[in-house]
């Protein structure tokens, strides 16, 4: 059977256009990029990346299609989702101001990139909107008709897009004239980042099932 050219190019297409839109993968790279290093923001964009095989695999099981019509299920990882962003909020507004790392803490921070990971994962795997937006779009643009090796081989290239657009992030908001901008913030930059991890957990508790 010929490779689905057309079908892979459009879904792909519709990947990458809701993955650059802010939300909150996108704000909690940048927070590891100001608050922390490039390795952070690296190996967050890692844990990102990872979450989107696992929303993959159960959406090619059928596991989210039951997540789908499932009340309860889909209000316990909506809820759980909104928890986890609140606590993101709480950890930002009670963090010191970000600061150019010292010279010595580059070994404590590489002990830090399993946390680093974990929270992207997390961050991902918990939101509701992920379990709703792959049903969506394997059910919309991708024939029942293409082989389950394809559509595997289409859920890594969505990881490895991921990844690649917010390794993008995480260079250029690492960068020393950037990250000196939000150093200039101090206070303010945890209390935006903070602010906005709480509206975004409002935004995830307000989901509803369509």
């Amino acid at each position: 059977m010929d490779f689905p050219w057309l079908e892979f190019l459009g879904l792909m297409l519709a990947f990458g256009i809701n993955a650059v839109i802010p939300g909150a993968d996108f704000a909690v790279v940048l927070r590891q990029s100001i608050a922390h290093d490039r390795r952070a923001a690296l190996f967050t964009s890692a844990g990102l990346a990872v979450s989107i095989l696992v929303h993959g695999s159960y959406t090619l099981l059928g596991v989210g299609l039951i997540v789908s019509q499932s009340l309860l299920l889909f209000n316990v990882l909506k809820w759980l989702g909104a928890a986890y962003l609140v606590y993101l909020a709480i950890a930002a507004l009670r963090s010191p101001p970000p600061k150019p790392p010292i010279e010595g803490e580059l070994a404590g921070a590489r002990r830090g990139d399993f946390a680093a990971f974990a929270l992207g994962f997390l961050t991902n795997l918990l939101n509701p909107k992920a379990v709703l937006f792959f049903l969506a779009l394997f059910t919309s643009l991708v024939s029942v008709h293409t082989g389950g090796d394809i559509k595997v081989f289409y859920v890594a290239c969505m990881s490895m897009m991921l990844f690649a657009w917010f390794a993008l992030v995480s260079v250029f908001f690492t960068t020393a004239s950037v990250r000196q901008g939000f150093f200039r913030f101090g206070r303010w930059f945890n209390r935006v980042t903070g602010i906005t991890f709480i509206l975004l957990a409002v935004r995830v508790a307000l989901a509803q099932q369509h």
